[in-house]
């Protein structure tokens, strides 16, 4: 492994929370650890108490799921929905001067980059999972998103 590389983990391990990373190019293999000189106080358990019966749950309101705030029937996401794989920032086109990779209405194919999410300074590409035409982008440019948070259907 070329240790320009082993040099730019150990930046990016230093510039994050992360405590520890290892990576596996074919068979050779590094992993760095960030020490810690603090000692751990020592753990001490005690006997959980035993379980009780749980009380039923309450019946969900089903007019609550059908309106929103203003009473207004919200839409129903159909269609194929490509969901966020991480925690970032979502952005619609390369750069800024730069086209967005999907508009509503557009023919895409898997395989095709429909978005960009930031994270941890790594800009990691979205790609359609399914064939079709976008019927939706439901994040906001520049904005952030949560796993599994609902970016684009495809109809």
């Amino acid at each position: 492994m070329d240790i320009r590389k082993v040099k730019k983990l150990i930046e990016l391990l230093e510039s994050s929370d992360v405590a520890e990373i290892e990576i596996k190019e074919g068979e050779e293999a590094v992993r760095i650890s960030r020490g810690s000189t603090v000692n751990a106080a020592p753990i001490q358990y005690q006997a959980a108490p035993p379980p009780q019966p749980a009380a039923p749950a309450p019946a969900p309101a089903p007019a609550a799921a059908d309106t929103d705030a203003g009473g207004k029937e919200s839409q129903k996401i159909r269609g194929n929905v490509v969901k966020s794989p991480m925690v970032g920032t979502f952005y619609r086109a390369p750069s800024p001067s730069s086209p967005p990779f999907v508009e509503v209405g557009q023919h895409v194919k898997v395989g095709d980059v429909i978005c960009i999410i930031e994270a941890m300074k790594m800009m990691n590409q979205i790609e359609a999972d399914h064939a079709g035409v976008v019927e939706a982008i439901l994040a906001q440019d520049g904005e952030p998103v949560e796993f599994d948070q609902a970016l684009v259907t495809i109809v």
